[in-house]
């Protein structure tokens, strides 16, 4: 664990990759500040990872920005993309040649890629909807289930699109071109008792890029405020207890101590400066345990193989602590 001057050093090298975007040229002071980190930080990084790694793709889940963003900074350029097994896979990809990347989206639309967003089935924001795709690469259809075919399957303007499920939108992003950003599953959209629709996905993604946050859920379906379920990060949460002299022997313990609940209230606090009045998270609950793609004693995992959250899991498993918030 670091201590000292190079901990110090080290969030110094961090903080530095705030405001990394692609294309983006840093001069003077700041220029060398960045050379300084390199040389200090980011280049052990490298070596860590052999030496030779320039980039690394990734999909299946969404990429925090925080993350893409540190590693791009040290010279590891993250490339987003995202795509189904019906789509063979790939629909979008972020480009490591050519300037072509968008920290924050999936990439850009492959050329053999007719994709759109279709908005004209749900209550969605300007611009936004289901992510709706055709072209050689999607699929004829699932075996001998008709059904399920024709559910995932849509005529627009003549032409048969697939349905992903995804909601999406379209930014502006280098070389004038135009990036996929996925704001959330159609199916997972909460619809608070009031009426109002609220994407848990990006506010998700928002919370596990504070340093005190391992996973998170927002939870709010038939509610009348947003909230959330929020697992600690073990090895940060020891890191910020140590420092304020504040000491514990188990997660549970540790989740009931005034001061750690005050500094992570001081994390949602963050994450709701840049949230809507309806989607900002009233109240949140800490849990003294982790989420797991597979678990030995035999029962259900709160993530997929892909990391991505089983809802319907973690509301059964933690009924009585989203009842508390409720209460």
């Amino acid at each position: 664990m670091l201590t000292g001057v190079k901990k110090k050093l080290f969030f110094w090298a961090l903080s530095l990759t705030d405001d990394f975007e692609h294309g983006k040229t840093f001069t003077g002071l700041d220029s060398i500040k960045r050379k300084i980190a390199d040389k200090l930080i980011f280049s052990k990084w490298r070596a860590a990872l052999g030496g030779n790694v320039r980039a690394i793709a990734t999909g299946a889940a969404a990429c925090p920005a925080k993350i893409a963003r540190v590693f791009s900074a040290a010279g590891i350029t993250i490339t987003e993309g995202y795509g189904l097994t019906e789509t063979s896979p790939v629909l979008t990809l972020n480009h490591f040649y050519g300037g072509s990347n968008k920290i924050g989206t999936v990439g850009v639309s492959l050329d053999i890629c007719d994709i759109r967003i279709d908005d004209s089935e749900g209550d969605y924001n300007p611009g936004e909807g289901e992510i709706i795709a055709a072209g050689p690469n999607i699929m004829q259809g699932y075996y001998k289930q008709p059904e399920q075919t024709a559910a995932v399957f849509k005529v627009v303007d003549g032409k048969t699109y697939f349905r992903t499920g995804d909601i999406g939108t379209f930014v502006d992003g280098p070389n004038g071109k135009k990036y996929l950003k996925i704001t959330d599953r159609k199916k997972e959209l909460l619809k608070t008792s009031g009426g109002k629709y609220v994407a848990p996905a990006p506010i998700e993604s928002q919370l596990k890029e504070e340093f005190l946050i391992e996973q998170a859920m927002v939870v709010g379906d038939q509610k009348k405020f947003v909230s959330a379920l929020i697992v600690p990060s073990p090895d940060a949460l020891k890191v910020y207890c140590d420092d304020h002299n504040i000491s514990w022997t188990t997660l549970e313990e540790a989740i009931k101590n005034e001061t750690v609940i005050s500094r992570y209230q001081h994390s949602i606090d963050k994450v709701n400066e840049h949230l809507s009045h309806i989607e900002q998270i009233k109240k949140f609950k800490l849990l003294a345990t982790t989420w797991e793609a597979s678990r030995s004693d035999g029962t259900d995992s709160e993530l997929t193989p892909t990391m991505k959250l089983k809802r319907r899991v973690i509301l059964d498993k933690f009924a009585g602590e989203i009842n508390d918030i409720y209460a």
